[in-house]
């Protein structure tokens, strides 16, 4: 069965005056001829977009959208109306998001959105209440995974962040050393799971010896690149490092006696330097 607001392979059949006929073996769909990005034989499989036109047909396109029936999705608000708004898919076909969503939306703006079909005429619509269609149940995530990330919302706590396309988590604002904002995406890893809530706390950086190996590389390599030294030591301030290497003062203590103990550098109350530097 051929489904709308998503991804279909199907075959090329038979030309038509439009387009070419697409056939999954026992439903067929049009691929009009301005919607062909690259040229198409009969016999072909393609790998197409199904959704309806402006006109309410139901359509192939070769040409790929931001955004698919059951994702998240940054998408920008091109049009506004008295009933909602249009967001930009990236195809002929804007999509439609009513009015009453969390925040009012504004023409030229961005927001992260729930893309959904309409259950009642089958189109695609959004919705920026995504609580009600995030999962709750954290089964098949682990700790220390690595996961993709959108970055949904910014809170005093952290910045919250849709896990995988399916379920959400939090980075902690005081265990991020960079900036991100809103339709953000990124790599993370899951740092814990809360078994008496099923929260999810995330991570930008893995977790565990791995990670301690490879920040510590890291550290040796800007020592390098520094001449041999570098202006933090036992004494220096944890803001200081936070602001300079990004990362936590007892990280930084971790890495480098990592590498004191290793004997490539010397450690003292404001510096590190390589050894015989």
């Amino acid at each position: 069965m051929i489904q709308a607001g998503t991804y279909n392979s199907l075959k090329a059949v038979r030309t038509a005056a439009e387009g070419i006929i697409l056939s999954d073996g026992t439903e067929e769909v049009l691929l009009p001829e301005h919607q062909i990005t690259k040229p198409v034989e009969i016999g072909d499989d393609l790998f197409v977009f199904v959704y309806q036109n402006k006109e309410g047909e139901t359509i192939a396109t070769t040409k790929r959208p931001h955004a698919c029936a059951g994702d998240f999705a940054f998408l920008k608000v091109v049009a506004k109306t008295d009933n909602g708004a249009f967001l930009d898919l990236g195809i002929d076909k804007d999509i439609f998001i009513p009015l009453n969503q969390r925040q009012p939306l504004m023409a030229g703006k961005s927001y992260v959105v729930y893309v959904y079909l309409d259950k009642i005429d089958g189109k695609l619509t959004a919705t920026t209440w995504l609580d009600d269609h995030i999962d709750r149940d954290p089964v098949g995530l682990e700790v220390g995974e690595e996961v993709s990330l959108l970055i949904s919302e910014i809170s005093d706590l952290g910045y919250s962040a849709i896990i995988n396309n399916k379920h959400i988590g939090l980075l902690y604002r005081d265990e991020v050393y960079e900036d991100l904002e809103v339709g953000q995406t990124c790599s993370g890893y899951v740092k814990k799971i809360r078994e008496d809530s099923n929260l999810i706390d995330l991570t930008l950086r893995q977790q565990g010896f791995g990670f301690i190996l490879g920040s510590k590389d890291e550290l040796l390599e800007l020592l390098k690149r520094s001449g041999g030294v570098l202006p933090f030591g036992d004494k220096s301030s944890p803001e200081e490092i936070h602001e300079q290497l990004k990362m936590s003062k007892k990280a930084f203590k971790k890495i480098s006696g990592m590498l004191y103990k290793e004997r490539l550098i010397e450690i003292s109350d404001f510096e590190i330097r390589l050894v015989n530097n």
